[in-house]
């Protein structure tokens, strides 16, 4: 791995190259996934379990806020009895996964960075190479599997959870019983919406982790660096959820 290169200083093409690199790198690790499964299983716990309260909590108020914008749209135009099965497909194709990825991108890639960066400036990566380790099995790869394998899990939380907020406005406020709300949601669901939706938050997960391992590795000038790190791993990672969310649409859709 190049060990004084930076995005900032080094120019965009030598920043791509060096990102390519760490992917090629990630790639050729992968077949120590099942002996390196204890730092792995570390991780799934760390991303995935304290994460939930703040996912479950974002998508109770987004299942509650398209509920009413919903309404909004539909009033005079179409009749509310398929509202359930439109926030169905909103919520499953769009912004249980999109949402999703931006909260754990400013919690979980954030923090990633700033960890790694840490590490980097305090000259514990130079330690490991040292004494023979290498930082991106080590490091970089439980962090990668574990952040791409959490977010589905995350994802189906934030669905689950922005439904019963849809239902509790749809119920409460406007009116729709609760057999008109869900026959709606079984009417419009398909398989392959919630699939699609899931595979959206997979590769999500792979690029806040990339990115986010990215940036902290490349870390340069003490504190301030680690600071200029965590924030520009949060807002590359924002910029390439929503450059993928689009690619995939076409893709998937």
């Amino acid at each position: 791995m190049a060990k004084n290169t930076h995005v900032g200083s080094g120019g965009w093409l030598a920043g791509l190259g060096d990102f390519g690199y760490l992917l090629w790198q990630v790639t050729l690790n992968l077949r120590f996934s099942f002996r390196d499964r204890k730092r792995v299983l570390h991780q799934l716990d760390h991303f995935g379990v304290n994460s939930v309260p703040l996912v479950m909590l974002v998508g109770l108020f987004s299942g509650a806020i398209i509920a009413w914008q919903g309404a909004y749209q539909f009033k005079g135009m179409v009749s509310l009895s398929i509202l359930g099965g439109q926030i169905a497909k909103v919520v499953f194709m769009e912004m249980g996964p999109v949402l999703t990825a931006m909260v754990i991108s400013g919690r979980v890639g954030a923090s990633m960075a700033a960890e790694l960066g840490s590490m980097k400036v305090t000259e514990q990566i130079a330690a490991l190479r040292s004494l023979s380790i290498d930082p991106v099995r080590y490091l970089v790869l439980p962090r990668v599997l574990g952040l791409s394998l959490m977010m589905p899990v995350l994802t189906l939380f934030a669905i689950f959870v922005a439904l019963l907020g849809a239902f509790g406005v749809a119920t409460y406020f406007l009116d729709i019983t609760y057999q008109t709300f869900f026959s709606s949601v079984k009417t419009y669901f398909q398989v392959s919406d919630l699939m699609g939706g899931l595979i959206k938050s997979l590769v999500f997960g792979l690029i806040i982790s990339l990115i986010c391992c990215f940036k902290g590795i490349q870390t340069i000038g003490g504190a301030k660096g680690v600071g200029r790190a965590t924030i520009s791993a949060f807002v590359y990672a924002a910029v390439a959820i929503l450059a993928s969310d689009f690619l995939l649409w076409i893709i998937l859709f």
